[in-house]
């Protein structure tokens, strides 16, 4: 190797306990050459030179001489997936979804491209509807995004599958794949395999046997409830809990038993929520228990010109009331009395008032007055009854007409309260009630409300939204205050409306009183809706549910 002409060649050195030390030739180089010759330095050489020859040389000794480690074991392979494969437009579709990192840039307007970062969980939930397994390559940055989204960690584990489970276990900054679905639906065995079963429930850890637990109770719920039963009274506390609260999949009269026997239980958390499991059966001996107390408080007064409902609420908290999940105190702000009764009305079975209140229907119930102020306790009392009983009937009468005023209604108290009672009916009478809704109040309390309607949404309801939104825009109202509602249509209205809104794409002229900016600001709206919706039906092609 030819060398510099003021710079002698390295000499090599053995490998041996004479070489210099690495820390010997590092505090010459930090003391100077002049007060520290360097170790090993040949006479007559300059000594900068012989520093950094020798510190060259001991460089390569320390990287030759290091002793070789232990090598790791292999790790097992990768198990199959037997889905069918993504198809490649869909691939190339999650490719840019997964690495969109779009944002506002902090204007506060999103300009007219869609959002493919709120796709992705709509892109995800198609991906599993038609079965589908991701590519390899595309695993890590899907694990990613779960890690960073807890929203999407359901659909995003589902549709990754057992070969992410894999690469958790390899990654640290993915293990939460293992909390999330540890050992995954297909790693869990199935309720014939009995051995397996009850291996993994003595031996297996805390998440495990939660996941175990749910994938029993939704095939076989008597297996899981009878696993359940026989380790119940060696758990702890807050594992018997999580267990107990794994019943409410296939909940039913079977489970009243066990339900009923911890009621008795030691924790004041697992009380409750058995007493919560066991009025929801409308048909247990708590049920029953709680329609004695409840109709004793509540009464037809027919002395009046109207019949009125009388209430009075319970004077005491005792011992059998609170073994069947009453709790005696109350809330700060709340009078003990209207807390006692509106437990107890709630855990009530709907089906005991007509009778006890004169064969009434529930809409002719809700229609009562109500003596002395306990209107409030009452209805709200029974829509939490309605949406824990999933009561359609109840439901309908407590929501009253959609254009009945104001948010209330006849019985909810507020619109979350609405949302909850919505989600008992059937989706298609849900759409059409919202829609309703939104004919007669704008969109400016809607937003709840859509949040419970199924996507895409019914015509009706998709027609309603836009309609609203056109009105809005016409009116010169300010843009951002429907940028929720606006958001929602991108991921819910039916594809096929698209075609309606090219109507809406121009710039409006504005109304002396409108937002300055508000009609530039609606027509990207517009545009960006128009072009999310067509991208969406894309996507939908690409995932083979549309027409190609």
């Amino acid at each position: 190797m030819a060398t510099s002409t003021s710079v002698a060649a390295p000499v090599p050195t053995p490998l041996s306990d004479t070489a210099p030390a690495w820390e010997d030739l590092v505090t010459a180089a930090l003391l100077g050459t002049d007060r520290r010759p360097p170790p090993g330095s040949v006479t007559g050489r300059p000594a900068p030179s012989a520093l950094l020859d020798a510190a060259a040389a001991e460089t390569v000794r320390r990287r030759a001489g290091l002793r070789p480690g232990r090598a790791a074991t292999r790790p097992e392979p990768a198990p199959a997936d037997p889905r069918p494969t993504l198809p490649a437009p869909a691939a190339r579709r999650l490719a840019l979804l997964l690495a969109d990192r779009a944002g506002t840039g902090g204007t506060g307007r999103r300009g007219t491209a869609p959002d493919l970062v709120e796709l992705l969980p709509q892109w995800l939930a198609a991906a599993n509807a038609h079965g589908y397994a991701p590519p390899a390559e595309a695993l890590p940055a899907l694990l990613d995004a779960a890690r960073g989204r807890t929203d999407l960690r359901p659909a995003a584990l589902r549709f990754a599958g057992p070969r992410a489970l894999w690469l958790a276990r390899l990654n640290p900054e993915w293990r939460f794949a293992l909390r999330a679905a540890p050992g995954g639906d297909a790693a869990l065995p199935r309720p014939e395999e009995t051995g397996r079963i009850e291996k993994l429930w003595q031996e297996g850890l805390f998440a495990e046997r939660v996941a175990l637990l749910a994938s029993l109770r939704s095939r076989a719920p008597d297996t899981a409830r009878a696993l359940l039963e026989s380790t119940w009274s060696t758990e702890r506390a807050e594992d018997r809990l999580m267990f107990l609260d794994s019943l409410r999949a296939g909940l039913g009269e079977r489970d009243e038993p066990f339900l009923e026997a911890a009621l008795t239980d030691r924790s004041r958390n697992v009380r409750a929520t058995a007493a919560e499991l066991l009025s929801a059966l409308p048909g247990s001996a708590l049920a029953a228990r709680m329609a004695v107390r409840a109709g004793a408080c509540v009464a037809v007064d027919h002395t009046g010109d109207t019949p009125t409902l009388v209430v009075e609420a319970p004077h005491v908290c005792d011992a059998e009331m609170e073994r069947d999940g009453v709790a005696p105190k109350a809330p700060s702000g709340r009078g003990e009395r209207s807390w006692w009764l509106g437990q107890l009305v709630e855990a009530a079975p709907l089906t005991a008032w007509p009778a006890r209140l004169g064969g009434r229907t529930p809409e002719r119930i809700v229609a009562l007055p109500v003596a002395d102020d306990w209107l409030g306790e009452l209805h709200a009392a029974w829509c939490r009854a309605a949406v824990r009983q999933r009561d359609a009937a109840w439901s309908r009468a407590l929501l009253g007409p959609p254009s009945a005023p104001g948010a209330g209604g006849p019985g909810a108290v507020s619109l979350a309260e609405r949302a909850k009672l919505l989600a008992t009916l059937p989706v298609g009478e849900r759409a059409e009630w919202v829609a309703g809704f939104i004919a007669a109040h704008g969109l400016s309390e809607a937003f709840q409300l859509l949040g419970v309607c199924a996507v895409p949404w019914a015509a009706p309801l998709g027609r309603a939204v836009v309609d609203a939104l056109n009105i809005a825009r016409d009116a010169g109202s300010y843009p951002w205050s429907f940028s929720g509602v606006m958001g929602l249509a991108e991921r819910c209205l039916d594809p096929s409306e698209a075609s309606r809104l090219d109507a809406l794409l121009a710039v409006p002229d504005e109304p002396e009183d409108a937002s300055p900016g508000a009609g530039g600001y609606w027509a990207e709206a517009f545009q960006r809706l128009g072009r999310t919706l067509r991208l969406r039906a894309v996507m939908a092609r690409e995932l083979g549910g549309g027409p190609s």
